[in-house]
């Protein structure tokens, strides 16, 4: 066979490929890329939602947003969201894993129940929630002046309704990771138990601090990377229960943007905190990505 046929058949099989690829390419471009380079354009202009018009300002929009206190307020009530969520969520979701997988029956029905918190719509259950922290007639203080201590306005007081928040952001969390640890518990191979046993690991915890915790660390990695990024998109509780209040004590990332954009029609400096978001997401995502090269690679 010729030189010249053989680069008739690589460029044949090239065009093929190309055609395979393109409408995947032109639908990542229509929705993913064309909406992140019209957000990163609009971040550079004044405008308006409904303005007939707008104005190329460069830079301002960030630079307002640096001596923004609210900005300042948001991102670090989002840090804090994310700082106490993904450490409870993913304890919380390995500890219910290992007891549900050392039981010997309900596991489906224990697992079921965990898990109905990631099945259910967040915002039904944050009217739920509502109900359930009122300060007179809600569940949780109704317990509490059962054992004799005074209950607590929840979600009306500065200095608690981030951490409502945070409970409630855990509580929905763990189900999600509990299956994801299963998952990585299950296909731990039963001879390294075997052995740990034989080399003298009798107690849970030694087997536990030997096999299990080494054979989850990439399933941990994935699990923190994947909690961290879905606590930087809290918003439905936000909204629903707390609007930002106190006093901004809850008010988050998302939430800044989304009253700067579709409340104040701000849409211009709205888009520049939706780029800020997106970097922090990136940053996680890279995390992530690294992470799961490394275990690969150690694999």
């Amino acid at each position: 066979m010729s030189i010249a046929r053989i680069g008739m058949r690589r460029t044949g099989a090239s065009r093929t490929a190309l055609l395979l690829v393109a409408p995947a390419a032109v639908l990542i471009a229509i929705v993913l890329l064309g909406p992140l380079a019209s957000v990163l354009a609009l971040s550079f202009t004044d405008y308006q939602l409904g303005a007939p018009s707008f104005s190329w300002i460069g830079m301002a929009n960030y630079q307002e947003m640096m001596a923004d206190k609210v900005f300042w307020i948001s991102l670090r009530n989002t840090l804090t969201y994310v700082a106490i969520v993904v450490p409870g969520s993913v304890a919380l979701g390995l500890g219910i894993a290992l007891l549900i997988q050392s039981g010997t029956s309900l596991r489906s029905r224990y697992r079921t129940i965990y898990f109905l918190p990631v099945m259910a719509t967040l915002i039904a259950m944050a009217i739920v929630w509502e109900f359930m922290l009122h300060p007179q007639f809600g569940l949780v203080n109704g317990a509490l002046r059962g054992i004799g201590i005074q209950g607590y306005s929840w979600l009306q007081d500065r200095h608690t309704a981030l951490y409502s928040l945070c409970a409630i952001g855990i509580w929905q969390a763990v189900g999600f990771n509990m299956v994801l640890f299963l998952a990585g518990i299950v296909s731990i191979p039963r001879q390294l138990y075997d052995a740990a046993e034989i080399d003298g690991a009798a107690s849970a915890w030694s087997r536990f601090r030997l096999v299990t915790w080494p054979m989850l660390g990439p399933v941990t990695a994935f699990v923190v990377v994947i909690s961290g990024i879905r606590s930087f998109q809290v918003f439905d509780t936000v909204q629903v229960l707390t609007k930002g209040g106190p006093s901004k004590s809850s008010e988050v990332l998302i939430y800044t943007m989304y009253t700067e954009s579709f409340e104040f029609f701000r849409s211009g400096y709205g888009a520049a905190l939706t780029v800020v978001f997106l970097i922090f997401v990136l940053l996680l995502t890279l995390v992530k990505s690294f992470l799961a090269d490394r275990g690969a690679h150690d694999a």
